[in-house]
């Protein structure tokens, strides 16, 4: 490739110093408009592309902003999503060989809040830099992706607070969770603990619901959340309230799940999120348990595949892209602030009734 024209030779074609090209393209309101046009003829005559690099030099900033992900935001394409695409490459194809089976794999909820984060540093001239963790070596990958932004937006679990910690000294740093520890992190949320009342209340009161169980792990801080609104509902209604989470297993019915249903004893399954939820509806299904007609089933985070399985499923719907525009927007007023304070940002869930937990709304 030829060398790339610089700031030097523009100012030269031009007749103007490199400080006027600088102010040209940085500032242009502020340059002469015959100067601006002389410049701007000399930088289409030599091809000349102005330096993000060289600019952040001057004011001490990239101009990008990064995010964190979950390694499987960075999925490669894998023998299983090919026979599914039919082993098209032409996203349309795949779409129509199997939209079901495509929507259980994307977009789930890390696609639609980087969703938000991609529009909102568009629309506010910033570059997006994704991440995700090495597992050789996670600092060392974390701590280079912090080193080249102005700003870093992170999902949970994805690297350890004292490494955030380290980060945040440098520059600002929004989690995308629940505040789990007296950290002094922003925080984009959503009131996960109200959420799960909500939805209890409703297999209660709508649904005449006595037997329920909460499924799924409690590694995050969300999910702990979750299930204490679940606990506080069943509490509040006089019912038993149970001491743990239930995670199922093939082939496994520790809690007694698949046989009160054949007995027909009407239970409502509340899930920590929507994956949650798809997986168990699939695991009645292979024992021949009918949702809602035995079972009821209910979610959480609102995905699109939650629409389009059959039956749909009642969830709690977050506001992913808006969570995502949230956390832009707090960095970037952060980035501006001279002493940043903490933010905590709570956006607001809306209740999804569908057919999995019998109501026939769509």
């Amino acid at each position: 490739m030829p060398k790339a024209a610089t700031v030097y030779d523009v100012a030269a074609l031009a007749g103007v110093s490199i400080a006027t090209v600088s102010m040209t393209f940085r500032r242009p309101e502020r340059v002469r408009p015959s100067t601006r046009q002389a410049v701007e003829v000399a930088a289409h005559q030599l091809n000349y592309v102005p330096s993000a690099s060289a600019r952040g030099l001057a004011n001490g900033r990239s101009g990008a902003l990064g995010l964190l992900a979950y390694d499987y935001l960075l999925r490669p394409r894998t023998p299983d999503v090919a026979a599914v695409a039919g082993d098209s490459d032409d996203p349309i194809e795949s779409v129509r060989e199997g939209p079901d089976e495509m929507c259980r794999q994307f977009p789930l909820y890390v696609d639609e809040v980087q969703r938000g984060v991609e529009l909102e540093c568009w629309e506010r001239g910033y570059a997006l830099m994704l991440g995700g963790t090495s597992r050789s070596n996670p600092d060392v990958t974390v701590t280079d992706i912090a080193g080249r932004v102005d700003g870093l937006a992170v999902f949970p679990q994805t690297i350890s607070g004292a490494l955030l910690d380290r980060i945040a000294r440098s520059i600002p740093v929004v989690v995308l969770s629940t505040p789990d520890r007296d950290d002094s992190f922003s925080h984009v949320t959503v009131d996960n603990r109200g959420g799960t009342r909500a939805i209890t209340e409703h297999l209660i009161g709508a649904h005449g619901m006595r037997d329920l169980l909460f499924i799924g792990d409690l590694h995050t801080d969300e999910n702990r959340q979750r299930f204490a609104g679940f606990r506080d509902t069943l509490r509040s209604a006089g019912l038993s309230v149970p001491e743990n989470a239930y995670v199922p297993v093939p082939g496994h019915d520790p809690s007694g799940v698949f046989d009160r249903a054949q007995r027909k004893i009407p239970i409502g399954l509340v899930c920590a999120n929507d994956d949650e939820a798809l997986r168990t509806m699939d695991l009645l299904a292979a024992r021949g348990v009918a949702v809602p007609d035995q079972v009821a089933v209910t979610g959480f985070d609102g995905i699109v595949a939650s629409r389009v399985v059959r039956p749909s499923l009642t969830t709690l719907r977050q506001p992913m892209v808006h969570m995502g525009r949230a956390a832009v927007d707090i960095l970037l007023g952060q980035i501006e602030a001279p002493d940043p304070a903490q933010v905590i940002r709570q956006l607001p869930l809306q209740l999804i009734l569908r057919e999995s937990c019998g109501c026939r709304t769509r």
